[in-house]
């Protein structure tokens, strides 16, 4: 049992030598633990508190109570001189407990600080830390958990941020690459073992030059809020390897710092921030406001439970004693308290003033806008975002759904909001394993969905596109897989989405079949073209461009091993797959026609060519009719993109002119011939006579280029092979104007 006193022991270094600990009022804000160069002021919300208890831990680990004798607007706070970074604390909070209305005061509990910046140690799941006894939930449980908490820790957030440039990657020239700091890294040669799986390895120059090589523009990190594992897992001998489970909102997590000391790690992220910015790299974080890892009814007593259940989670109306859960995950925070939301606010701001980061991604969005039951466009969270003058100029990207009823609502955020856009990924994946009746949406998704999109101002940029994301199978597993296989999960299989949109090619799993593989790699090509060349914002999911596998699991978020890391000698075994993403990352920033402000015209023909920035065609070369879109087998359709007609300025006010292309796509199982229009046909332009358009992309060959130039002019019939895209490009310098 830990010592406990109420005052400061003798020899713990932190009473004032030859005199009383001295205790000052302090103010009620900033929350959380903040140091001034002299001392440390310490400030907690808690509603229902009838007493606070402020706990200071020594080097030799010794407790020492100071009670939180002011209190403010139901803030507790006190500042005591001489308490310096490094200094491990934890809260006690007194008060009623009353679960059935919802009040669960428990001072036998060490409780994190939700403001804590940075945490040490771990929870290793003793029973002391439930509230009740695991043998007989019924009865109470006041055995102290102090031995088994974590400590928050005082730190010192000055850092040298003199020569960080941001980046501000303008939204068209936006490409994010989705990783997880430890995948990363943990196999990466160029790393130095002992960086391995951190944040310094992430930061490591052969990580960035990579994905400077690669010609990404933002890389949007999962969870690096301090988390926990859940007991589940630990029992099975597994860990939460994803990070979907916060605890702390403020603090980096401490398994991803190479540094021993816990202020260092927050150094280290903020280091990793500014190497990332020195190579014109955005860091955007996926966060998780939607709930925390104390869980259900059932769970441990971490922080926000004890500190005040009511105010930090929603509860059942007329049933107090239980969660409304719209994640999944056994609770749900509750943005309808203002302590709450402030605390969301609070920690966005953090992140980007002190942690310098360019963005945020809403894990199962739609639940913080959940003001009452239903999903509220205009809930207080998102009028808070709007009008802060912070968190409103950084990158905002939804989830935009959760597991609630009516949560999904891609689509339907407010204009200041990009999305994860779910219909492209559905769309695009049907479209390829050769579903039928999904020619018109395809053509929408290619378009940046200006279905969901333009109805509120938005630009096609808000659409996130993605074929695949940290849950579900990767680019490798959709093409060869037709179900799951998510057994090592220890959940029977249970686990995971089980309607993929996926198609193995026709084996299950690896094959030597020569033919199978052939088909495989050409529809990962033909993935990752319509995800590079569609308006909007791409997104690829780490390891994609190196064929990685999970061998079926399309769940990993237990699996902390080689399952889920990045294999980097794929970067020699699967060359052709990266050089050809590279290629196609290039050709988008080199084109402004795949990356427009604005959405495409595409309306009836007109005389004036800037009218007709783009056209719908048939194989035959002929405009699409409303029965051509109709058709119910609809697989095949050829796409003219006009370079001579974005009309839009660019960044300088100048008309942005580019070249002309041409999609052939073909998911057909056969070959097809597409006819190319003649120039009057498709926008009442004679063709001129260096009318000549060259083969940029062809997915039926290995590499997806030609190696020799392949040239054809209007009229000239272009054959497209089975399950196949064909990109035909039209240099402007040499189109007659």
């Amino acid at each position: 049992m830990v010592p406990m006193s109420s005052g400061l022991s003798d020899k713990s270094g932190l009473r004032p030598p030859g005199g009383p600990l001295l205790v000052w009022p302090g103010e009620p804000y900033p929350l959380g633990a903040t140091f001034d160069g002299n001392g440390t002021n310490f400030a907690l919300f808690s509603e229902c508190a009838e007493k606070v208890e402020l706990c200071l831990f020594d080097s030799e680990d010794i407790e020492n109570r100071v009670p939180l004798d002011e209190v403010d607007h139901h803030i507790w706070h006190v500042y005591i001189p001489g308490i310096v970074p490094g200094q491990r604390y934890g809260y006690r909070v007194h008060g009623p407990w009353d679960p059935s209305r919802g009040l669960r005061c428990d001072p036998s509990k060490l409780l994190m600080d939700p403001y804590g910046k940075v945490f040490d140690g771990a929870y290793d799941g003793d029973p002391s830390l439930f509230s009740y006894d695991l043998n007989n939930p019924g009865q109470t449980n006041t055995a102290d958990s102090a031995e088994h908490s974590m400590r928050s820790v005082v730190i010192n957030p000055y850092f040298d941020w003199s020569h960080d440039r941001r980046p501000n990657t303008l939204d068209q020239h936006t490409v994010i690459y989705e990783a997880h700091v430890k995948g990363m890294t943990m196999t990466h040669p160029g790393v130095p073992e002992h960086l391995r799986g951190t944040y310094a390895g992430l930061g490591h120059h052969s990580v960035i030059d990579y994905l400077t090589d690669l010609g990404v523009t933002a890389i949007e990190l999962m969870p690096v809020h301090q988390f926990v594992h859940d007991d589940r897992l630990r029992e099975m001998g597994k860990r939460n390897y994803w990070g979907y489970n916060t605890l702390g909102f403020f603090a980096p997590h401490r398994d991803y710092a190479a540094s021993n000391s816990a202020e260092g790690s927050v150094a280290e992220f903020k280091q990793m921030v500014r190497s990332f910015h020195d190579a014109d790299i955005e860091v955007i974080l996926d966060v998780v406001y939607n709930h925390t890892a104390e869980g259900n009814h059932m769970g441990p007593t971490y922080s926000f439970r004890g500190i005040d259940n009511a105010a930090y989670y929603r509860l059942v109306d007329g049933d107090e004693n239980h969660y409304m859960d719209y994640t999944g995950t056994g609770n749900s925070l509750n943005v309808r308290n203002p302590h709450t939301l402030q605390l969301i606010m609070d920690s966005l701001r953090y992140w980007v003033s002190e942690m310098h980061v360019d963005g945020f991604r809403f894990d199962l969005a739609s639940t913080l806008a959940r003001e009452f039951h239903d999903v509220d466009r205009l809930s207080a969270f998102f009028d808070l975002v709007q009008q802060d003058p912070v968190v409103s100029q950084v990158k905002l990207i939804a989830e935009p759904w959760d597991v609630g009823e009516g949560g999904y609502q891609v689509g339907n955020f407010p204009s200041l909001w990009k999305e994860w856009n779910g219909k492209y990924r559905d769309t695009v994946r049907d479209f390829w394993r050769g579903e039928p009746s999904t020619l018109g949406e395809f053509a929408s998704r290619l378009t940046g969905s200006s279905d969901l999109y333009a109805h509120n101002g938005r630009r096609p940029t808000a659409s996130i596109n993605f074929i695949t994301a940290h849950d579900g199978f990767t680019l490798n597993d959709l093409v060869s897989y037709n179900e799951k296989h998510n057994q090592d999960n220890g959940e029977d299989n249970r686990d995971g989405e089980t309607h993929n949109r996926s198609w193995n090619g026709g084996v299950e799993g690896p094959t030597e079949d020569e033919e199978i593989c052939k088909l495989r790699a050409k529809q990962r090509r033909n993935f990752l073209t319509t995800l590079m060349l569609s308006q909007g914002t791409p997104m690829i999911s780490h390891g994609d461009e190196l064929g990685r596998t999970q061998e079926g699991n399309n769940n990993v978020y237990c699996q902390d091993n080689e399952l889920s890391w990045i294999d980097w000698r794929n970067l020699e075994t699967q060359a052709d797959l990266h050089n050809f993403t590279r290629y196609l990352v290039r050709l988008r920033r080199q084109h402004p026609v795949f990356r427009r402000r604005r959405f495409l015209e595409g309306g009836p023909l007109g005389k004036d060519v800037a009218a007709r920035d783009i056209a719908w065609l048939t194989p035959d070369g002929r405009v699409m009719t409303d029965q051509d879109w109709n058709t119910e087998f609809g697989r095949s359709l050829m796409v003219h993109l006009n370079g001579q007609a974005i009309n839009e300025p660019d960044t300088q006010g100048r008309d942005i002119s580019d070249d002309s292309f041409i999609f052939c796509f073909n998911a057909f199982h056969e070959p097809i011939n597409f006819t190319l229009p003649k120039r009057h046909n498709v926008m009442h332009v004679e063709p001129a006579e260096e009318d000549v358009w060259t083969v940029a992309v062809d997915t039926d060959l290995p590499t997806g280029v030609p190696e020799e130039s392949t040239t054809y002019t209007p009229g000239d019939t272009v054959v497209v092979a089975p399950r196949s895209t064909v990109l035909l490009q039209r240099p402007f310098n040499e189109v007659a104007m």
